[in-house]
């Protein structure tokens, strides 16, 4: 089956693509390195023609929620409508959990892009995760200065890959409108995930300020709240890969 990812040379976006291709299909990136700009709409019906489903894993990296509303309004409407004119059968998103309950302007654009998706003529589903292992790093890479400050708060990491993987099991199947949620295995804190990457080498040293941060996301506003497929790589366990 043809399968194209939008935003395929990008952290989840090559794992979807590998993951696709070890099941037996063609993925096809959408990337401005093939030719194709969501944001103008440029090669995206020239690249579906043949598709029939999309997953979308694009991303904007910014804290404005000003430019995240921008580019997912932009992109998911120009993906939305030349998906429909090449006939695709199943579009899938993926989303974060707790972005309709954590005020956070770049929350603003994926809810911005869900409701895109939901109001479109494209049979869809949206697979909401949690955040990836690789969350805290990002953290501490956004914060300069001797003291590392973090939101206080809970969160239950997945990994990646395993994101990546169920993404590629649900492209050739039926739409399903709003997946269950995934999350990984353990809930964590993340000045402890902070604490550990820096213990373990893998950021610069210094001490870390749990902050906490209004608008849900050190209440708790990023843990899934029912039932659903949960990973099986603990942040302990990806952080022993990234260090061995």
């Amino acid at each position: 089956m043809k399968i194209a990812v939008a935003g395929g040379t990008g952290l989840a976006g090559r794992l979807v693509v590998e993951a696709l291709r070890a099941r037996g299909h063609a993925p096809v990136v959408l990337s401005r390195g093939q030719g194709v700009d969501l944001l103008s709409g440029a090669g995206l019906d020239a690249a579906l023609a043949g598709a029939e489903a999309v997953v979308d894993v694009s991303n904007v990296t910014t804290t404005r929620g000003s430019v995240s509303v921008d580019f997912f309004d932009r992109a998911g409407r120009h993906l939305v409508g030349a998906a429909g004119r090449a006939g695709v059968r199943h579009l899938v998103t993926l989303s974060i959990v707790g972005v309709d309950r954590v005020r956070n302007p770049y929350y603003a654009g994926k809810l911005r892009q869900e409701e895109i998706v939901r109001s479109g003529a494209v049979p869809w589903t949206v697979l909401r995760a949690t955040q990836f292992h690789e969350f805290a790093g990002q953290l501490l890479d956004g914060v300069p200065g001797p003291i590392a400050v973090v939101p206080a708060g809970r969160v239950q990491p997945v990994a990646v890959r395993e994101v990546a993987d169920a993404l590629a099991d649900i492209a050739p199947g039926p739409p399903r409108a709003m997946a269950p949620e995934l999350a990984g295995p353990r809930v964590e804190s993340l000045a402890g995930m902070a604490r550990r990457l820096i213990a373990a080498g893998a950021a610069h040293r210094r001490p870390v300020l749990p902050l906490y941060v209004p608008g849900g996301m050190s209440s708790g506003g990023l843990l899934p709240t029912g039932t659903g497929p949960r990973g099986t790589q603990t942040f302990a366990d990806w952080l022993g890969e990234r260090t061995a």
